[in-house]
């Protein structure tokens, strides 16, 4: 037996030999559990009196500035206790954002586009907003919602950033606006006074929603994204569903849920030049201000494909809890299957995730938990509770890396995970654990199966060498 074998079979020992039976999945309580909270999430309501963008003065022609017509209707809709806004096929330039108004459904018909310009200086003034943990004034977002209700965006029709040529250039200029910002949130600056935009070069999301509630995005397409695509932030009774991506620019993440509760998130086919979904929770200082975690979120029936498919964290300070991701698969690549960070910057707590019939394909790791994330921070003391992990019937064909890992720290070990029934055809790693304790593995196969063994033969006679 070579030594790397010996040691891969004595850390499966020592794993089994610290599972205590208490932790094992108990299905029936899962199900209960996010059925509770299923009950809960009910989306928009949608208005009944119905106009039309063109009687707006908007046209699909892709060259008159459309802006105009959408603020007219958005005032329109505001006067009257709400509307649904239809847009019928055609191509709408706007130069400048969409701020939608509460009681408001906004249809996308098929072959419908919203193509925003590609200006940065029609995305100002600045508006309250969030930037990577972090609150503070920056560009608007393209279609921007602030302290809404009732709010549907829907339909078959596309949504273009059009950031190719300008947004998704900018990321090499950010870095000195990035660091003022974190400083900013350490410092704990009045949040009225981080005014960034102009020559700060932090790129705007396409969709956000800032402490909105009842809340729908359904079936649309969503390209060219100049930042993250859909960021939810500080809300709750979402469903997003049916949602078409084609965001490979930098940083276009798919979902990032952030301080917000009671989230579904289903039947969505996912192309993303970065994480699908993220779900995040403040960064640092902000995050521990705020204390209010990201939970209640159920992730189910998506195909994956960008760089990891569900990550938790790193800006996660306010706790991340109650999430679920059941019966996903993949459409393409993605470099991590399941990808769990923080780091001793972070604080707060990451506990009660559920991991239920997912599969992938070739990934670079399959489920990776790490409290070192990034290698940040280890000189703080801000560590944070990971616990309460329970992964049932995963699967992929190869890991290039690592099928499962989990990196506690000395201070905070991860505690409390159990993994049940997962398989992965090739692994270069089966598992890799450090600083953890009451780990469970039951009837996994990391990096191949073993049949029935072969009888003694022969040449299996050591007295006869």
């Amino acid at each position: 037996m070579t030594t790397q074998k010996y040691k891969c079979l004595l850390l499966v020992a020592m794993v089994l030999f610290t599972f205590h039976p208490c932790f094992a999945i108990d299905d029936a309580a899962r199900i209960a559990k996010r059925d509770a909270i299923l009950a809960q999430i009910t989306g928009a309501i949608r208005p009944q009196k119905q106009l039309s963008i063109t009687s707006f003065g908007a046209k699909g022609d892709g060259k008159k500035d459309c802006k105009p017509a959408f603020d007219k209707a958005m005032k329109r809709a505001a006067r009257i206790g709400g509307a649904h806004i239809v847009v019928p096929a055609g191509e709408y330039l706007l130069n400048g954002p969409i701020h939608l108004v509460s009681n408001v459904c906004l249809e996308l018909q098929e072959g419908a586009t919203l193509k925003f310009s590609s200006d940065p200086k029609h995305y100002l003034p600045v508006v309250k907003t969030g930037w990577e943990g972090t609150f503070l004034q920056n560009y608007s977002p393209f279609i921007y919602g602030y302290q809404l209700e009732n709010v549907s965006i829907i339909g078959k029709g596309a949504i273009d950033g059009n950031a190719g040529a300008t947004f998704a250039t900018w990321k090499s200029n950010q870095k000195k606006g990035q660091q003022l910002t974190r400083e900013m949130n350490h410092k704990e600056v009045p949040v009225g006074e981080r005014n960034f935009g102009e020559g700060y070069w932090l790129r705007p999301h396409l969709i956000q929603f800032f402490d909105c509630k009842n809340i729908t995005i359904e079936d649309v397409f969503i390209t060219n994204s100049p930042f993250w695509c859909i960021h939810l932030l500080q809300s709750e009774n979402i469903i997003c569903r049916g949602i078409r991506y084609d965001a490979k620019l930098i940083n276009n993440d798919g979902i990032d849920p952030e301080y917000t509760r009671n989230l579904l998130i289903e039947n969505i086919e996912f192309n993303n030049g970065d994480d699908n979904v993220a779900i995040k929770c403040g960064r640092d200082n902000d995050g521990w201000k705020t204390n209010r975690p990201s939970e209640n979120i159920i992730i189910r029936n998506c195909k994956f494909k960008g760089l990891h498919g569900v990550v938790l964290g790193s800006e996660m300070s306010s706790g991340v809890q109650n999430v679920f991701v059941e019966n996903c698969t993949y459409g393409g690549y993605c470099k991590r299957g399941i990808f769990i960070k923080t780091n001793p910057d972070r604080g707060g707590f990451i506990r009660d995730i559920y991991v239920n019939n997912c599969g992938f394909g070739e990934v670079e790791d399959l489920f990776y938990v790490t409290s070192m994330y990034a290698g940040e921070g280890m000189d703080n003391n801000h560590f944070t509770e990971v616990h309460d992990i329970y992964v049932k019937d995963l699967r992929c064909k190869k890991a290039n890396v690592a099928a499962l890992v989990l990196q506690g720290t000395e201070a905070k070990p991860i505690y409390n995970v159990y993994f049940e029934n997962v398989n992965v055809d090739e692994a270069g790693v089966g598992l890799s654990f450090s600083n953890t304790k009451m780990i469970g593995v039951t009837n996994c196969n990391l990096g191949g199966y073993v049949g029935v063994p072969s009888t003694a033969s022969k040449k299996d006679n050591i007295f006869a060498k």
